[in-house]
């Protein structure tokens, strides 16, 4: 697991305490995308929370986007999130 995602999963789990959480580098696919030449990468989240609970989709992408912090600036450049509550899904 790279540095990055390790980071992205600390910061997810201990602000959302997810009951599944998967996280994907996307970067090798971007290579010379003109978004992504400083470096930060592209990742895709699925990520299911009773924090999102009663939370339209917005409010749960801005869950985690607060969770990330600092990160969303140093590491990421783009992110695809799919956010659900345990209800919505079989990951519970």
């Amino acid at each position: 697991m790279s540095d990055r995602i390790t980071r992205i999963r600390d910061a997810l789990t201990k602000e959302l305490q997810p009951t599944h959480l998967n996280i994907e580098d996307d970067s090798h696919r971007h290579k010379g995308h003109a978004g992504a030449a400083d470096g930060r990468g592209h990742f895709n989240v699925q990520i299911v929370s009773p924090a999102f609970e009663g939370k339209l989709p917005i409010a749960r992408h801005r869950l985690v986007y607060a969770a990330l912090g600092d990160l969303m600036t140093t590491d990421i450049h783009a992110l695809s999130i799919d956010a659900r509550t345990p209800k919505e899904t079989k990951h519970a």
